[in-house]
């Protein structure tokens, strides 16, 4: 592709190639981002080759391809706040290296900042941007989901990679982060079942019935309501936010026919006696760690008592050293004990403006048709929050920073239509 710059020609031979560089970052940077996203499927090494696409697009976008917009500053600001928290923490830790506490709270720390590149990039053309988003993440959600079906089917050679305690897991480390991370593509594909017509529509619904079953065979009950409720999210904001009178018919029409074919296809799964036993296993609200004095939520006072004692934190995973060996399975409660009562505050903080700077753009019209799918899953994903440790998810972040873009988009003149993710 030949690049025009018109309004380099009266510019010195130096400055016309920075501005040809310049240009050529700009569009470099879609293709890489879209790649970034595509890579988060593979964190069984670590470093992941996410980590490695983002710099490679921070890189990119450094040398001319994003513009920082003013409205997400609030996000840079708690960046920069939470930095000094999460720096001092591992100074009181007493049964590790203060080396491995220093590696884990910068991991947080490149995380956040992953989340303020989202935000940026996506602002800066939201629709373009969101668009190169949804298609890469849909492509992996569903390269992730065969894998991992496959292989808990018995269908892959060495399928004991792609799964841990007779759950698929994918191309992840654990079921329970593998489950939670396919919920936004679902997202994306669902709404377009419901706003989109033809193929389109069609291809999508096959989407999010293949990674339906992706997230089912997780057996991750925290990704099974995650699922639920985004999904039921997506089809109220949808019936009650954009649908016209015609469409909410048509919509009851696709709600219920896509009830009846998941109804059908769990059906099929569990026809499968392995299948049908672990689903009675897992399908309740406690399991035999959840009860007791220190189980999952018996630990909550416990963990509270260790953190009104420890105003610096007692830094990262050192709550496994002492009278409890598992993790306490809350982050707003691990935050505190990993970052101290002032990182706790500011991650307080992060997912608080982000509920209302999402619920205030629902308002506008330009804007809800792209935050509908990110908004219905930041909700859900911030109350399963309560019962697992996510500080380190990085989709988490990611959908973070994607509600953060989408509020900071400019507002169009005029709206030409729909324009779906």
């Amino acid at each position: 592709m030949t690049l025009t710059l018109p309004a380099s020609r009266g510019l010195a031979p130096s400055d016309r190639g920075r501005a040809w560089f310049g240009a050529s970052a700009k569009q470099a940077l879609g293709l890489i981002v879209g790649i970034w996203i595509f890579s988060g499927g593979f964190v069984i090494v670590e470093p992941s080759p996410y980590e490695v696409m983002f710099l490679l697009a921070f890189a990119v976008a450094l040398a001319g391809g994003l513009q920082l917009r003013r409205e997400t500053l609030p996000l840079l600001l708690i960046v920069i706040a939470f930095t000094p928290f999460a720096l001092i923490s591992p100074f009181f830790m007493q049964y590790q290296p203060v080396i491995d506490g220093l590696i884990f709270n910068l991991v947080t720390i490149f995380l956040l900042v992953t989340s303020y590149f989202a935000a940026n990039f996506v602002a800066q053309a939201p629709h373009t941007h969101m668009r190169v988003i949804a298609r890469a993440y849909i492509a992996i959600a569903i390269i992730t989901s065969v894998v991992g079906t496959l292989a808990y089917m018995g269908f892959l050679p060495g399928e004991d990679v792609f799964l841990r305690f007779g759950r698929a897991k994918a191309f992840f480390n654990d079921p329970n982060v593998y489950g939670p991370f396919l919920i936004l593509p679902a997202m994306f594909a669902l709404q377009r079942v419901l706003l989109g017509k033809g193929r389109s529509a069609l291809w999508n619904g096959i989407a999010y019935l293949v990674i339906f079953v992706g997230v089912f065979v997780s057996f991750s009950r925290g990704a099974w309501g995650h699922l639920a409720a985004s999904s039921l999210l997506v089809l109220v904001m949808v019936f009650f936010l954009e649908a016209s009178a015609r469409e909410k018919v048509r919509l009851l029409l696709i709600a219920l026919g896509g009830l009846m074919l998941l109804a059908a296809a769990m059906a099929v799964l569990l026809s499968i006696p392995v299948v049908a036993e672990l689903f009675t296993q897992r399908f309740s609200l406690t399991q035999s760690y959840d009860t007791g004095e220190l189980g999952r939520f018996g630990r909550i006072w416990y963990t509270l008592d260790v953190v009104l004692t420890h105003p610096w934190g007692i830094g990262p995973l050192e709550y496994g050293f002492l009278r409890i060996t598992e993790q306490p399975h809350n982050t707003y409660l691990n935050v505190a004990l990993t970052y101290g009562w002032g990182g706790a505050l500011v991650y307080y903080l992060l997912v608080g403006s982000t509920l209302a700077a999402g619920g205030r753009a629902l308002i506008r019209a330009s804007s809800r048709p792209l935050l509908i799918p990110v908004f219905a899953t930041f909700v859900p994903m911030i109350a399963l929050s309560a019962i697992i440790d996510t500080d380190h998810w990085r989709h988490w972040f990611l959908v973070t920073g994607l509600v953060w873009g989408v509020c900071a988009a400019p507002r169009p003149a005029k709206v030409q239509g729909r324009l779906l993710p």
